[in-house]
């Protein structure tokens, strides 16, 4: 007798609990109780075509599968068993096919990463990690790169990724801590540390060969710079700045960074657009800024005079400090933002190097070295001393509010005391040149 789908669905939770069973041509259907009602395991018995034994395969749930669907699979099962095949075994056969194929393509997934490790060479693996990774970071990797055209990439890029050991990262880096340049030594062992842990995570390299480097066997332990000018020492450098033989734009991105507590960096890059001298106020954009946060500088009267200064006989529309030369598509690009703090270290050795400025020592201060970034600090320290509230000094620096809480619930801006800090810092820097200029003038 056949079963119906009115049959099925008048099924209740006690034809369950008394095993119920359906039966139709051979298939017989086992009532069972779930969560949410009645369902139906249905199997197809037959006897075996090489052993005549009766056996029973899965042929569908109801009503996770039609009625329909249920025969229709146990139609195809029956007519393989008239055929002289048993279907079991033949699901069986096809499942160990199917584990057989996906062995297969391991096999060929593992003989592919072979491949690959016994072709790539370190300058390959920088392209990958630079298109992968670095190509994310705010300046798309350019300092990455240049410092591993320098001093990596000669060094061991011609060697296949798992031929690199540690003696081969080891010897690179003493040859760049050789030059004394030690937080550049801390700086390179974390950035290839970086690229060989992209690698190992795509099965590339086998070994990490920086996995026992440790900075303190290189460049040692990092020390946390905070090199102030003190007021003596602004005045000195008004007096030395002369001999110095600095341009007049080079002198005044020095005197902007320290009346805005702004980094080298953003002055470099900084536009014309992003700089109104009518209401005195100087946006840095959120790409120029080193945390990614866009601010707005209220330049004080001594700020905007050094902008106009940036502005005489400037023929670029573009960049306030633009280099001298277009870039390859022939338009106007800014300064290296190295180009200051290179002329400021020039300034400040004892012997000039071959080829650059005779007044190498022109900028050297009483209290040691310094270099543009530590004017930022000086600026804020500055301020401080004039009686600024320290949280007035953070927003000027652009700084992160650590505390969360306060971040998520104070965002009182303070635009109205940071434009007082700011105007206060750049007359009293004003003063300093000032005070130091008259006393010059006296003493001559």
């Amino acid at each position: 007798m056949a079963i119906t789908e009115l049959e099925l669905k008048a099924l209740k939770s006690s034809d369950a609990d008394a095993n119920k069973r359906l039966t139709e041509d051979g298939m017989f259907g086992k009532v069972r109780k779930n969560r949410t009602g009645v369902i139906v395991f249905f199997e197809y018995r037959y006897r075996c075509p090489s052993t005549g034994k009766i056996r029973a395969i899965k042929v569908g749930t109801w009503p996770t599968n039609t009625l329909k669907e249920i025969r229709s699979t146990r139609n195809r099962y029956r007519a393989d068993v008239e055929q002289g095949v048993d279907p079991l075994e033949m699901k069986t056969a096809i499942k160990l096919s199917k584990q057989a194929d996906i062995l297969t393509e391991q096999e060929s997934a593992i003989n592919r990463i072979e491949e690959i490790q016994s072709k790539m060479r370190v300058n390959d693996l920088f392209e990958h990690w630079a298109q992968m990774e670095l190509i994310k970071r705010k300046d798309k990797g350019a300092e990455i790169r240049r410092m591993f055209n320098k001093d990596v990439l000669p060094e061991i890029g011609a060697l296949g990724v798992n031929d690199v050991r540690q003696v081969h990262i080891a010897s690179m880096l003493d040859k760049v801590l050789k030059r004394g340049v030690k937080r550049m030594t801390n700086l390179l062992l974390s950035q290839v540390r970086q690229m060989f842990l992209f690698a190992k995570s795509r099965a590339w390299v086998e070994v990490d060969p920086t996995d026992t480097l440790r900075k303190k066997n290189f460049g040692g332990k990092e020390t946390e710079r905070n090199r102030v000018l003190s007021v003596d020492e602004i005045a000195e450098l008004v007096a030395k700045l002369p001999s110095a033989k600095l341009s007049d734009a080079t002198t005044a991105c020095l005197w902007i960074m320290l009346a805005t507590l702004a980094r080298v960096g953003e002055i470099s890059k900084a536009k014309w657009t992003d700089v109104d001298l009518i209401n005195k106020k100087w946006r840095i954009p959120a790409e120029n800024a080193k945390n990614g946060i866009a601010h707005t500088v209220d330049l004080s009267d001594f700020a905007v005079r050094q902008f106009k200064i940036l502005k005489v006989n400037q023929t670029c529309v573009v960049f306030v400090c633009p280099a001298s030369s277009l870039d390859i598509n022939q338009e106007p690009r800014h300064i290296d933002t190295k180009a200051i703090t290179k002329q400021i270290r020039d300034r400040q050795r004892i012997k000039p190097l071959k080829g650059r400025t005779k007044a190498s020592s022109a900028l050297l201060l009483s209290g040691g070295a310094w270099t543009p970034h530590d004017l930022r600090r000086s600026g804020a320290t500055l301020m401080s001393k004039l009686g600024m509230d320290s949280d007035v000094i953070e927003r000027c620096l652009n700084h992160v509010e650590p505390n969360r809480m306060k971040r998520i619930y104070q965002q009182d801006k303070k635009e109205m005391p940071m434009g007082e800090a700011w105007r206060v810092l750049g007359q009293a820097i004003a003063d300093i040149i000032q005070q130091t200029l008259d006393a010059s003038n006296h003493i001559g």
